[in-house]
């Protein structure tokens, strides 16, 4: 894995973030803050868990602990407050990631599990979770905002490349 395909992955992950919080501006702050039988709630609890995934790790890239307090649901009342705070992330990880070479990407990342047994990583396997888990959570979300009409749209990374790359 290189420096460029790490950047690309994560101009895919942003890409894909906005359509879901695009679309979730346009849902009633009744279905923002429902309810909902995924692992983290409803619309507004998915989103702020992706955040605070991508977050979470970050702060373990550069400071090599898990030290970093979780962003709770509660802490963001409103849409607003959830996309100032994920821009800021935003600029902080492409930030972080602008610092990396292809050799550290390919480096190991040692740390304990929350349940305190020993990983080794290589940094790229770690980055690239962040933007696998962010998909994850993201279908959850897609699928709310389906249901409440307000469809993201097509998340695929093909279609990324196509929208942003003018691919064919």
């Amino acid at each position: 894995m290189n420096i460029q395909d790490i950047l690309l992955i994560y101009d895919y992950n942003y890409w894909a973030n906005k359509r879901i919080l695009a679309a979730s501006a346009k849902v009633t702050e009744k279905q923002f803050l429902a309810p909902a039988s995924f692992p983290f709630g409803g619309l507004r609890g998915t989103i702020v868990h992706i955040l605070d995934a991508e977050f979470g790790w970050r702060m373990f890239f550069q400071q090599n602990n898990w030290s970093a307090p979780e962003l709770k649901e509660t802490d963001f009342p409103t849409l607003d407050a959830i996309q100032a705070r994920w821009n800021q992330e935003e600029k902080e990880m492409r930030a972080y990631l602008a610092t990396l070479s292809d050799k550290e990407l390919n480096g190991h990342r040692h740390y304990n599990n929350e349940k305190g047994e020993p990983r080794d990583r290589i940094l790229w396997h770690c980055l690239w979770h962040v933007v696998n888990h962010g998909t994850q959570h993201r279908s959850e979300a897609a699928a709310l905002l389906t249901d409440y009409g307000s469809s993201p749209g097509n998340l695929d990374f093909t279609v990324y490349l196509i929208e942003t790359r003018t691919l064919a």
